[in-house]
């Protein structure tokens, strides 16, 4: 048997405080930097993560009772967002997104910088209320 890498939904679970929006999302099996996170110009928030190279050296699969990565999940934001200052941190498989809320989409592609193999964090503004530039 041989182990099937499938793109999986990604389930969410989303928050709203008076000043920023939060995405959770569980996305085990993947590297920080193999996180892409991902507002568009038209209030779209994107997660993806891609499995790179996970097991090359098993030659049998014996029992397949669960799948990690590739994750891609597309959500329509109910408010604009300032993603340039969003804070965005990668830990025992979890996904946090804190987006600080705006007047205007201000849309980003952000990265993950590794920690350690297991976590990853991008530093905006740590999810209060933005002090950062625009660009």
């Amino acid at each position: 048997m041989q182990e099937q890498w499938k793109q999986q939904h990604i389930p969410v679970k989303v928050y709203r405080t008076d000043e920023r929006l939060m995405v959770v999302a569980p996305m085990a099996g993947i590297e920080p930097e193999n996180i892409v996170v991902e507002v568009t110009a038209d209030g779209c928030l994107v997660l993806h993560g891609d499995l790179r190279g996970q097991f090359k050296e098993i030659k049998d699969l014996l029992l397949d009772e669960w799948s990690a990565g590739n994750y891609h999940r597309e959500l329509v934001l109910t408010v604009p967002v300032n993603a340039p200052c969003a804070n965005v941190t990668y830990g025992n498989g979890v996904l946090l997104v804190t987006l600080p809320i705006s007047e205007q989409v201000y849309p980003a592609r952000l990265v993950l910088e590794r920690i350690t193999p297991t976590h990853g964090t991008h530093k905006g503004n740590a999810g209060h209320p933005p002090s950062c530039v625009q660009q």
